[in-house]
């Protein structure tokens, strides 16, 4: 069984992901909460990331949360992020400032 490297830079943390896991239940399985996260099912946009590094996958998102213009510079939603290799992400949104703020 693979597993993959994730880390947010910004937070200090890192995470290890099982095959098919997505970012944000990988996260959330080793008790990190450093991604915001609502409907964990891609139609709310709260858990919304960038992939800064790194191969990945995604599920189907909500396209009024998440534009295809988006997609394209590497943002995605986590909950329907999944790593093929390992991953370096940020955290967008209100979340990021709460880390620029304790760096």
């Amino acid at each position: 069984m693979a597993a993959f490297r994730i880390s947010i830079p910004e937070a200090g943390c890192v995470s290890a992901s099982k095959a098919d896991e997505s970012v944000l239940a990988a996260m959330g399985r080793q008790g990190l909460k450093k991604i915001p996260s609502g409907c964990h099912g891609g139609g709310c946009g709260v858990c919304k990331i960038r992939i800064l590094f790194g191969r990945y996958r995604v599920g189907k998102m909500n396209r009024d949360v998440i534009s295809p213009d988006e997609v394209k510079a590497g943002f995605a939603l986590a909950c329907k992020t999944f790593a093929e290799e390992d991953l370096e992400i940020a955290v967008v949104g209100r979340m990021r400032k709460y880390y620029r703020e304790r760096l």
